[in-house]
């Protein structure tokens, strides 16, 4: 072996070139992957900045006046609110009782009970699509102390039960419960329709 053939020998052993190839792939590979990742993360934020942290995110049933939720579901807001309504309770005086969970998931306190121009909870006869039902009425009986239940803000990773006592006008009629959590921005009214009897 000569001179030259030994120093080319020296400088590039190979199984040295093999290895630092294959590192240097699987770093790219890693750098990928990782870059990938966060340009995701960055269009998923992207896309709640567009339609605000008021929107409902479910899967199945959107919660809008032609796709509402049953009873026992839950909306769930991008900013962590999730909004529960029970199954109705019948009582032998002809009265309904269920109940409306707030569960705060968001940094912030929240406050329920709106301002003078919105409702955050309203009960009405009929189905969700339909606001002007004919033929039947629901009353609500606790109206007074569903408010008193609002009226405090909901502090950050807290949970709230409003309790609703209803009287429809006759038993099997369909009701819908609309909850629209106030919010400095925007936020969608959750449709809830259920049947009392």
């Amino acid at each position: 072996m000569d001179t030259e053939e030994a120093t080319t020998a020296a400088k590039t052993p190979p199984a040295a070139d093999g290895s630092r190839w294959f590192y240097g792939c699987s770093i790219a590979v890693v750098a990928l992957f990782a870059l990938f990742a966060l340009a995701a993360h960055a269009v998923t934020e992207f896309e709640k900045s567009l339609d605000g942290d008021g929107q409902m995110e479910q899967p199945g049933r959107s919660g809008s006046a032609y796709e509402p939720l049953g009873p026992g579901a839950t909306a769930r807001y991008e900013d962590g609110l999730r909004v529960t309504v029970s199954v109705p309770e019948a009582h032998d005086d002809g009265t309904y009782s269920l109940t409306v969970t707030y569960e705060n998931g968001t940094d912030e306190e929240l406050a329920l009970d709106g301002d003078p121009y919105s409702t955050p909870l309203a009960v009405r006869a009929g189905e969700a699509h339909d606001e002007y039902a004919t033929g039947y009425t629901v009353r609500q009986l606790d109206g007074d102390e569903a408010a008193a239940a609002l009226a405090p803000p909901l502090g950050e990773d807290d949970e709230r039960t409003v309790p609703l006592r209803l009287k429809p006008s006759r038993k099997g009629i369909p009701v819908t419960v609309e909850v629209t959590p106030p919010d400095t921005g925007y936020r969608e009214t959750a449709h809830f329709q259920l049947t009392l009897g």
